[in-house]
Order: C-alpha cells, then structure tokens, then sequence
C-alpha cells in the first residue's frame, strides 16, 4: 500500500511539476500570441517547459526595438543555413563560455573586441595560422590562452 501511494505522489509530483511551466494560450499576452501564432494549433501538445521558454522569448520579442529585432532576425537567419556539425560546435562553445567565470568570460569579451578592431587582412592572418596548426598545437595555444585567463578564445571564428 504504501509503495502505491509513493507512486502516485511520485507521479503527481511529475504532472505538477510539468505544469507548474506550462502556460495556457489565452494567458498569453496579445503580443505573444502574435510571435506564436504559428505554435497555436500545437500549443496544448507542447511541454509546459517549451511553453515557458517560448513566452519568454516572445516576450522579450515584443519589448525590442525594430533594430534589435532585425538584428536578431539576421543572427537567427543565418544560423538556419549553418550545418547541423557546425550549429552543434557553435552550440558547445557557447556552453564552455557559460562555463567560465564571468572575469573570464568579460576577459574573452574583450580579446574578441580587439581582435575584430584589427584590419581583415590580420584577422585572416590569424585564423589561417590557426587552422594550419596541428590539434597538438591547437590544444596547447588554447591552453596557452587559458593560463591567461581567456580560455575558449578561438581565433577561426567566422566573420559576420
């Protein structure tokens, strides 16, 4: 009996939890029904976690400026036309950076704003020196680069 009643809380706990996320489509904002429009048919098959997320995300949506928004639209658009093997690289980078601590990470920032102040020719320069190294001299330039305190610095990163 009471393995019974562990279950059934068990699976309580799981359902509320889930809901707890989950957001009903008219408790949305007239805005953020409009970002979603084309999740509506799906809405109630989505995870209340998918849900959240992509209220939030129409919410921060509706708040940008038209700048910001085209900005956003070009980023988004050109990570659509990469490869899946190069999204999955992109994507764990951005965890390694998320990693770091944010003196590292405000450390990295910086490398890359000087590193995109130098003329293209350089940059270039650099990111073909870079390729051209072995992965055993990769891995120790980057390690390299973590000893000073900018760990994940990669200098083949594509231009925008």
């Amino acid at each position: 009996m009471i393995r019974h009643w562990i279950t059934v809380m068990t699976f309580v706990a799981v359902l509320s939890s889930n809901a707890a996320f989950a957001v009903a489509w008219n408790d949305l904002s007239e805005s953020q029904q409009q970002v979603l429009s084309k999740y509506q048919s799906q809405w109630s098959g989505l995870s209340g976690e998918q849900q959240q997320r992509l209220a939030t995300g129409a919410q921060r949506w509706s708040t940008m400026d038209p700048e910001s928004r085209a900005t956003m639209q070009k980023r988004f658009t050109r990570w659509q036309s990469l490869s899946p093997e190069r999204r999955a690289e992109l994507s764990k980078r951005f965890q390694q950076f998320q990693s770091l601590s944010p003196e590292q990470q405000q450390k990295l920032r910086m490398r890359m704003q000087d590193f995109r102040k130098l003329p293209p020719e350089q940059q270039r320069h650099l990111r073909d020196r870079f390729r051209e190294l072995s992965p055993q001299q990769r891995s120790q330039a980057l390690d390299r680069m973590k000893e000073r305190g900018a760990s994940g610095v990669h200098q083949d990163r594509d231009q925008d």
